[in-house]
């Protein structure tokens, strides 16, 4: 099989290229541009464009598929050579489902929890060696790839995120898997410039639940009340399970789960991680994996990449950085911190980096999700807005918008850099939340300052 990559250097796309390559498929690619870690895993893996660009050479009549990426625009040179040829075009998720179409396909879905609750899964499969094909959104301890897809595996783990499939199709990609088993872990709006209005992203998962194949299963929290109206709102031919927050208990800054078998003492902690490892749990028990099992596979989960990650810690002092942007997930991890920390205080920044979250008119939904943390900070590089065309807007905005006067607000890395160097952190913890760069903020050198290990 030939199939060529039109803007490889995407997170899935470069995996994806990298997972068929490992099949056997004769693997091409290009793009104008190419970040790490992606270059250098397709250059292991010898599939690193020898120059940045589009090519249309590339682009001939004896490839069996071309895969386009969201980040190729319409009138990308390669992509109009393919439809002029008659080829057969796919956008990744569609090419996801075109290799597993004989699988059990696992579907996870939902505003947040996703890449946790896939990882969840994916290490308990790990743990009793079963064999499984995956696509994952974070880069997994044990794991070379976050995707996989053999001849072989009889089972594929998806994370099926909402956002669109391609420049052409411009469908939510969890659409286009058709799943058998489906996890919805919650909807909160996101995506603005995408979906416009709540009730246009809502509609986007009753579509969802629409493709769960006939006599397929869906899990879904019912602790998330537009959820649950949507999932009994919806008339289809499948089985629907509900999930909730399970029992437990924190001690000494551990978090353990009652079960059955007794106390089990995590390496993940929060409401929200909770939930997640509900939903996990209830997706293995229809694997044929019990509870005892998924009990005693859980408690060596340390969390996927990004999210809820230690960077460092003393006895009086830890600090974590989060891939939380939007809303509900910005409250969860904070909500997270104080209760697995009761006798610490919080200081708490969040950089606004994404479309949705610097939308002025987006900015509102942020109100009161910073007012557990006892320290509040909003970080906005000032280089965010020319980036994307945005118009700035100033400090009085954004405590009007998150309805909290005590917010600290930077627009510049290195006055917040030196505003973090003179805090006395001891008894005080401190979570960076973002999907951005803090601005080249060096968060090492900040965590050796805050632990004590002053250079």
């Amino acid at each position: 099989m030939r199939v060529h990559f039109i803007a490889i250097g995407g997170s899935a796309m470069h995996n994806l290229a990298i997972a068929l390559s490992k099949k056997g498929y004769q693997v091409s690619g290009s793009d104008d541009v190419i970040f790490e870690p992606s270059k250098s895993r397709l250059l292991r893996y010898g599939l690193l464009p020898v120059i940045e660009g589009w090519n249309p050479d590339l682009i001939d009549a004896n490839l069996d598929a071309v895969i386009v990426g969201m980040h190729a625009r319409l009138d990308n040179p390669e992509l109009l050579k393919a439809q002029e040829l008659g080829l057969k075009i796919y956008s990744y998720p569609e090419y996801i489902y075109e290799q597993s179409k004989d699988k059990i396909r696992v579907v996870i879905g939902g505003s947040h929890g996703k890449t946790t609750i896939t990882s969840m899964i994916l290490h308990v499969l790990n743990y009793y060696k079963k064999d499984f094909d995956y696509l994952v959104g974070a880069q997994l301890e044990g794991f070379d790839t976050m995707v996989k897809v053999t001849q072989e595996a009889p089972i594929i783990i998806i994370e099926g995120d909402e956002y669109l499939a391609s420049p052409i199709d411009l469908r939510p990609k969890f659409h286009l898997y058709k799943a058998n088993i489906a996890v919805l872990s919650g909807i909160a709006w996101d995506h603005i410039n995408v979906f416009p209005t709540f009730e246009n992203y809502v509609e986007q998962f009753e579509i969802f639940i629409e493709t769960i194949q006939a006599g397929g299963v869906l899990i879904y929290c019912k602790d998330d009340k537009i959820l649950s109206n949507q999932v009994n709102r919806t008339v289809v031919n499948i089985d629907k399970k509900s999930y909730s927050i399970p029992k437990a208990i924190i001690e000494k800054n551990i978090t353990k789960l009652i079960t059955a078998e007794g106390e089990i003492s995590l390496q993940v902690f929060g409401e929200h991680n909770l939930l997640n490892l509900n939903a996990a749990k209830q997706v293995c028990a229809e694997l044929g994996i019990s509870d005892t099992d998924f009990h005693e596979a859980i408690k060596s989960f340390i969390g996927a990449a990004r999210r809820l990650e230690l960077l460092g810690k003393n006895e009086f002092t830890a600090i974590y950085k989060d891939f939380a942007h939007s809303p509900s997930k910005l409250k969860a991890t904070i909500n997270a911190m104080k209760n697995q920390f009761p006798n610490r205080k919080l200081i708490a920044i969040i950089e606004l980096h994404t479309f949705s979250s610097l939308n002025e008119n987006f900015l509102k939904e942020y109100e009161g999700t910073m007012d557990e943390a006892d320290e509040a900070i909003v970080f906005i590089d000032k280089k965010t807005f020319l980036q994307k065309g945005m118009k700035p807007y100033g400090e009085n905005f954004v405590k009007q918008s998150f309805a909290n006067v005590k917010i600290k607000f930077f627009d510049n890395f290195e006055i917040l850099e030196g505003f973090l160097m003179s805090i006395n952190f001891n008894y005080k913890n401190l979570l960076f939340m973002s999907s951005g760069n803090f601005g080249g903020l060096d968060l090492n050198q900040l965590k050796d300052v805050a632990l004590g290990h002053k250079h």
